[in-house]
């Protein structure tokens, strides 16, 4: 019976140590599975919130801006022009300055206008063509060859008209090639004639097109700036300080319409001169040569030429007392 009891506590004690070895070994592992679960937990909330802006606090100056960025803008096609006014000392070196600066930018000189003024200062006028990449560099260098006078800039959005132009040039493109292949499957000769005229018309609309597209890339890939360069400044425009005419600006204007007048009674005399020249040549042909050859008609009661001094006589003719049928004298 001792030993029965004996055996009994001692079982029972094992399996106590056992159960509490098991509940320790799963503790461990669940303190050690849920820690490393809670550090990724806590690594991704990190991640969330350095990529989403914090919406609690506000916004702060690095979030705001990025949540406010505006979208990224498409690439566009702008004409740029300008024009600038510089007085130099020595125009001849500053436009040769001008043309180095255009050229090392990878652009060109195109017309060039040169002059003297009443002073015999030069003056000179070019308009030089630069990429559009180079443009602000070169119109920064030009302002910096003297003194500006004056600067005016320009910029024209053309992206749509480019894009435009750029569809319509594919669909001629498609059009005139389906023409041809209709021009390859035709058999009649009428056919391949009306053919004919539909691909030429086509084509010309295509080189039109072509024509427009090469235009402006030419103007959109280049700026255009026009330099005026001169010894003296431009004169100023002159300001009418009173607007009321007077005793001076009405005789002026008298003059004006006088002037005006006789020119234009000088442009009709002139007009109706070879008018008045023929119509002279025409009468002088009729009393000259015309005239005197025409027949003259005999006329109906002439006039009896006398002598010279003698009178006619008016008195009826009476007979003599001698004659047959007279009357007797007086002494009879």
């Amino acid at each position: 019976m001792r030993t029965r009891r004996s055996v009994r506590p001692a079982s029972a004690l094992a399996g106590l140590l056992l159960a509490a070895a098991l509940s320790l070994t799963g503790c461990s592992a669940d303190d050690g599975g849920g820690s490393s679960a809670k550090s990724a937990a806590d690594a991704a909330a990190a991640e969330d919130q350095r990529g989403a802006p914090d919406s609690g606090s506000g916004g702060g100056p690095a979030s705001g801006a990025r949540a406010t960025a505006p979208p990224r803008v498409a690439a566009t096609h702008i004409i740029r022009t300008a024009s600038l006014t510089v007085q130099v000392k020595d125009v001849p070196k500053a436009l040769d300055t001008a043309r180095a600066t255009v050229e090392n930018a990878g652009g060109y000189v195109g017309d060039e206008n040169t002059s003297r003024d009443g002073d015999g200062h030069e003056r000179t006028r070019v308009v030089l063509r630069v990429p559009v990449e180079r443009y602000d560099e070169v119109l920064s260098g030009l302002e910096g060859t003297g003194k500006l006078i004056e600067r005016t800039a320009k910029a024209q959005d053309v992206t749509d008209q480019v894009v435009d132009v750029d569809s319509r040039v594919k669909s001629q493109r498609v059009s005139v090639a389906r023409v041809r292949e209709l021009m390859d499957q035709a058999t009649r000769l009428s056919d391949v004639v009306s053919l004919e005229g539909e691909l030429s018309r086509r084509e010309s609309d295509l080189e039109a097109l072509l024509a427009q597209q090469a235009s402006l890339k030419d103007r959109t890939s280049l700026a255009t700036i026009t330099l005026s360069l001169s010894r003296t400044p431009p004169p100023a425009p002159a300001v009418a300080e009173d607007d009321e005419p007077g005793f001076v600006d009405a005789l002026a204007g008298g003059w004006h319409v006088f002037v005006t007048v006789l020119r234009w009674i000088a442009l009709a005399v002139g007009a109706l001169l070879p008018f008045a020249a023929a119509a002279a040549v025409a009468a002088a042909l009729w009393l000259r040569v015309v005239r005197p050859r025409l027949p003259r008609r005999p006329a109906a009661d002439a006039p009896v030429m006398t002598a010279p001094g003698a009178l006619p006589d008016s008195r009826p003719a009476t007979p003599s007392a001698g004659e047959p049928g007279g009357e007797p004298d007086a002494e009879d």
